[in-house]
């Protein structure tokens, strides 16, 4: 008796998983964000919010339906940078001194290369993966999703008040400090202020960290090849 073959079920392209489409999606709502980012800044921070909310809506459908794939990996990470890089240039246009926006953009890019070039040497499938680190900071910060995220959507939500707060192109940072610092007379305002500005001094400081940790990290297992 002959044997019957069984046919197999057809996989999906990659370039159609459910996280790659929400990934899509949120190229098309930053694109259109960024065209009307001066005309309508409510329109634009309302879209860009949701671009970095289906940021983690992609990565939970990735797991939910075991859709996890590289292109997946690197179309999210470019999509967080490019958006949060157009963000700082903005930032930088409209504030002054602008370099100030534009070290940040340097910092955020440049410690994300080395964090990937060191997972790469270290033979990693994750940046993520600090269970081996030494820095504690690395390992509060990516050990809790929960302080991760609260430092990541703080951080850009402070990103869009201050693009929103700006009313003209030449607002000045020495100002804005002490809106922060509570020189004005709104007590709610300074309680938030305070804790979105202390949550960009941790981000900061983590990617400052990134610098120093993986750049040693990776220079020493460069020597040992």
């Amino acid at each position: 008796m002959a044997g019957k073959s069984t046919a197999r079920p057809r996989k999906l392209p990659v370039y159609l998983y459910i996280p790659n489409i929400i990934g899509y999606v949120r190229v098309l709502m930053n694109c259109v964000a960024f065209a009307i980012c001066f005309s309508n800044k409510r329109l634009f921070s309302v879209l860009y919010f949701l671009s970095f909310v289906c940021d983690g809506v992609d990565g939970w459908c990735a797991r939910k339906f075991n859709q996890v794939s590289t292109f997946g990996a690197v179309l999210d990470m470019i999509t967080d940078r490019v958006s949060t890089a157009c963000l700082l240039v903005l930032l930088s246009q409209v504030y002054r001194p602008g370099l100030s926006f534009l070290l940040l953009l340097a910092l955020d890019i440049s410690s994300h290369w080395l964090q990937m070039y060191s997972t790469f040497l270290t033979g990693k499938v994750s940046h993520k993966d600090v269970k081996d680190s030494t820095n504690w900071l690395f390992k509060a910060y990516y050990g809790n999703r929960m302080f991760m995220a609260f430092c990541c959507v703080a951080c850009e939500v402070l990103y869009i008040i201050l693009f929103l707060r700006a009313e003209k192109q030449t607002e000045d940072l020495i100002d804005l400090f002490f809106f922060l610092s509570g020189t004005y007379d709104l007590s709610q305002t300074k309680s938030i202020s305070l804790a979105f500005t202390g949550s960009e001094l941790i981000w900061m400081g983590n990617k400052t960290n990134y610098q120093c940790y993986t750049d040693e990290d990776s220079s020493r297992r460069l020597c040992a090849l």
